[in-house]
């Protein structure tokens, strides 16, 4: 039965007494209502398959299969079980009512009948039948929205997926070039590298906000459809306080407070994951950003930040050592004029390099050590005393370096990291970068078993 709200209403009553018939008829027509007729209870259901009525009203006391068992039927045949019954009877037997209700009839009149009373039950529920209709449809509706946010993430998954297989490629690629050209130059193979890594880096940025964007898009229209959908359910529950026995067993069935209470924490949950994921990508394409072929204005503080982001991951606790907690530490400070994608591989090298020093002190840990004062990170950023350049220091808690290793920090090719964990290229590139390429300096203070911290000196105006 699939009837709106101003589609005409047909009533079919079913009673084996004719005048019953006609006095219902004629309240029922004063509303415009067309109104059909059977005598008995096989032809109610017959023309019940075929008219689909909005409403029935059927008397109980008829010869052959009485109103019970017509209801029984009309209730077990899937064209007819969503119809509304409204049993007619004189029986004053609350048993009687009682079965009725059980068998699938929504209300009851008894004869003789008062018309007022006839009209308010029948116009309740045509009305309460419409609703339910309408609160099925958009049920459906809710369903097929959920159905194109799983296709979407199974969409997000799978481009996930093939992008971590083009890194995989692409990884192998560079590896590949890295052994070709290693006896020609190294430096410029691991300035090479970093470039591609940043153009894969900016796609990778690139390819999830597209799918970003339609989830973030379509989060508030199916939060205003439940929302939406709760409050019909507040009307329902305001109009009908005692709702049947039914409803009040699938209330409880599904426990409607705490899934009122939990939609709001999904809905919440997800849009905080979507903001995670869309900062994710603004400070990757911030950290790939390709130099052009002279100096811009540049946010150093921009430029930490999404470093930092980026590294957040390896910060966390792993089976080595406690979490790594990073102090920020920014004095206001002007744009400077820089390669910012350069800057960028510095503020990288150096953070990994610091992560790198807590991890290795983290696997020498034994149950005496006090970890409480390890796994810190401080950045700090501010002014030179001339105000003509700002200062960056990096500083971690971890092993330090030796006093004899210390002068060779620097030196191309130099590394105290285990084969493949290191090139030997990226301090001596970090150098490269701030000193010939900005014209800034880069100095180390290190104690063994406290720290080292490294600071950087930048002009706020880039020379040539």
């Amino acid at each position: 039965m699939n009837v709106s709200s101003d589609a005409p209403v047909r009533i079919l009553l079913v009673d084996d007494n004719p005048t019953n018939l006609k006095v219902l008829s004629d309240a029922l027509r004063s509303n415009d209502w067309t109104t059909l007729v059977a005598t008995d209870g096989a032809s109610a259901i017959e023309q019940a398959r075929y008219a689909q009525p909005n409403l029935i009203l059927l008397d109980i006391m008829m010869p052959g299969i009485d109103g019970f068992e017509t209801c029984r039927r009309l209730k077990a045949q899937l064209e007819t079980q969503t119809i509304p019954v409204m049993f007619m009877t004189a029986l004053t037997d609350s048993d009687h009512k009682v079965q009725g209700l059980e068998i699938g009839a929504v209300d009851y009149i008894t004869k003789p009948f008062q018309q007022k009373e006839v009209l308010a039950r029948v116009k309740l529920h045509l009305r309460l039948s419409l609703l339910t209709q309408q609160l099925e449809a958009k049920n459906i509706v809710l369903t097929q929205e959920i159905a194109n946010k799983t296709k979407a993430e199974s969409r997000l998954q799978q481009l996930t997926q093939e992008l971590e297989h083009r890194v995989q490629e692409r990884t192998v690629e560079l590896t590949d070039s890295l052994a070709q050209l290693q006896r020609a130059q190294l430096q410029l193979v691991q300035s090479e590298k970093m470039s591609a890594l940043g153009n894969l880096v900016a796609g990778v940025a690139h390819e999830l906000n597209n799918p970003i964007s339609f989830l973030q898009g379509n989060l508030e229209p199916i939060r205003d459809y439940i929302h939406d959908l709760l409050k019909l359910i507040d009307l329902y529950q305001q109009t009908f306080p005692e709702p049947g026995q039914v409803i009040k067993d699938e209330i409880k069935s599904i426990e409607l407070i705490f899934l009122r209470q939990d939609i709001e924490k999904i809905l919440g949950s997800w849009s905080s994951g979507m903001e995670r994921i869309h900062n994710i990508s603004i400070s990757l394409r911030n950290f790939s950003r390709a130099d052009k072929e002279h100096k811009v204005l540049f946010n150093v503080h921009d430029g930490l930040n999404s470093t930092l982001l980026i590294l957040k991951h390896r910060l966390k606790a792993n089976t080595h050592r406690a979490e790594i907690h990073v102090q920020k530490h920014y004095q206001p400070i002007p744009e400077i004029e820089c390669f910012a994608g350069q800057l960028n591989q510095v503020f990288m090298n150096l953070l990994a390099n610091a992560i790198d020093t807590l991890d290795d002190m983290g696997q020498t840990l034994t149950p005496e050590t006090d970890v409480s004062r390890l796994n810190v990170i401080t950045v700090k950023t501010g002014l030179a005393d001339d105000e003509s350049k700002i200062l960056i220091t990096i500083e971690d808690n971890g092993a330090g370096i030796d006093d004899e290793i210390k002068p060779r920090i620097f030196d191309h090719l130099f590394t105290t990291k285990d084969v493949g964990r290191g090139t030997g290229l990226g301090l001596a590139i970090v150098r490269q970068i701030v000193v010939e390429k900005h014209g800034g300096s880069i100095e180390v203070t290190s104690t063994p078993g406290q720290g080292t911290c490294f600071t950087l000196v930048l002009p706020i105006k880039g020379t040539a």
